[in-house]
């Protein structure tokens, strides 16, 4: 996947120097030009003799790997001396992360692991040393492409240190630096776990990463294929249903706006004034949570296996559905059937259905779907295509 690297305006008491239309946070132009960069495989600044293997620590388990996005955070530069401070500054970047919405209603959706990659010397290469070569595990460098504030990581070697998961992954390599700067929508997105400003850097950075977002500032390049840009404006959209054309005129999480198609200067439209896409610190626009959802969803399916499995059973067994939780009052919806007819389950949380007190004879087919009716998602054919699902089972006798 091709990525557009942040350049996001840090907020006006911290802004460091002009965003740049090439990527790196608040960088020069590079003579890469304006289209999307990709950040190469460094394998030259990564230490080749480095074993690929460290210790793994499951910081949190929500549920099985195969049907939960994990997120691996990784350090280079950190010595054996070093991996106490490499453990809290990934704490403090994942929980960052889940503190935005819509990371943060569906968490839940997400499993953290920590890889503890020692590192033999301390620090990356940073500005002042960026034409050395460091050989640290990971190979992670500022200047990436010759723009300073490139934060570029050696993927094969991220990859081998994160190992094969059982189900989707994203990997997060945190530099040890205090420098500012990092990189999102390739296969390892990064971040100076140091800098004062890691956390609002990753929440911009993930949302390349995971919401495949572009950068609303006004000198990104101009390039409208994301789902938080167009190449037209508000009539346009609305008159031929394109881009969030669904989202206009309602009231924004991220200020006193509507959603709108507001004009940057390099001609593309942004869905508000202002987003965590354009300043650090933001929050996400509707459409971009909309787009983050959407791609939870391509990845994790809103329920666990049931209990017992679907089929024919006989008897008259509890039947158990396990929706994914979401955190802070939402939740998934549960409807129950028995030969089409609705019912209500005894479970309080809707869960499960006791069949034997039903007090019904004879053979029962016995439904229950699981949907995801949230307000954040207004494309409803996707709503019904990945947002619900539906457990069937058929009871003899």
């Amino acid at each position: 996947m091709l990525v557009l690297l942040s350049a996001a305006v840090l907020p006006a008491a911290l802004e460091l120097v002009a965003p740049s239309p090439f990527g790196a946070i608040g960088a020069p132009e590079s003579a890469a030009g304006p289209d999307r960069a990709v950040p190469p495989h460094t394998a030259a600044r990564a230490d080749l003799r480095s074993p690929g293997s460290a210790p793994t620590v499951d910081i949190r388990r929500t549920g099985d790997p195969a049907n939960r996005i994990t997120l691996v955070l990784l350090g280079d530069g950190y010595t054996a001396d070093q991996q106490p401070l490499f453990r809290d500054q990934a704490d403090r970047a994942w929980h960052a992360l889940m503190d935005i919405e819509p990371f943060r209603s569906y968490q839940g959706f997400f499993n953290i692991r920590r890889v503890e990659v020692v590192s033999p010397v301390a620090g990356i290469a940073e500005t002042e040393n960026h034409s050395r070569k460091l050989g640290t595990p990971l190979g992670m460098h500022f200047w990436c492409e010759g723009t300073a504030r490139l934060l570029c990581a050696d993927e094969t070697a991220t990859a081998r240190y994160a190992g094969q998961g059982n189900g989707p992954q994203y990997l997060i390599a945190l530099a040890n630096s205090a420098e500012y700067g990092g990189a999102g929508g390739t296969g390892v997105t990064t971040l100076a776990g140091g800098s004062p400003d890691a956390g609002r850097i990753i929440q911009h950075e993930m949302g390349h990463t995971v919401g495949d977002l572009g950068d609303e500032y006004d000198s990104a390049p101009d390039d409208p294929d994301y789902p938080n840009l167009s190449s037209v404006g508000a009539d346009e959209m609305l008159r031929n249903h394109l881009k969030w054309w669904r989202w206009l005129g309602a009231q924004s999480p991220d200020g006193p706006d509507t959603v709108g198609a507001y004009r940057s200067t390099n001609g593309v439209y942004r869905p508000t004034t202002d987003s965590v896409m354009r300043t650090l610190g933001g929050s996400y626009n509707l459409p971009s949570r909309e787009a983050i959802i959407e791609q939870i969803y391509h990845r994790v399916s809103p329920v666990d296996p049931p209990v017992p499995a679907e089929g024919e059973l006989t008897g008259r067994p509890r039947l158990q559905v396990r929706p994914v939780d979401l955190v802070g009052g939402r939740h998934l919806e549960i409807a129950w059937r028995v030969n089409g007819a609705p019912v209500e389950p005894q479970a309080p949380d809707r869960t499960w259905l006791d069949t034997s007190a039903l007090g019904l004879t004879g053979p029962l087919t016995v439904t229950a779907t699981v949907r995801d009716t949230t307000d954040w998602v207004r494309d409803e054919a996707f709503r019904d295509s990945r947002m619900t699902r539906t457990a069937t089972w058929t009871l003899k006798g």
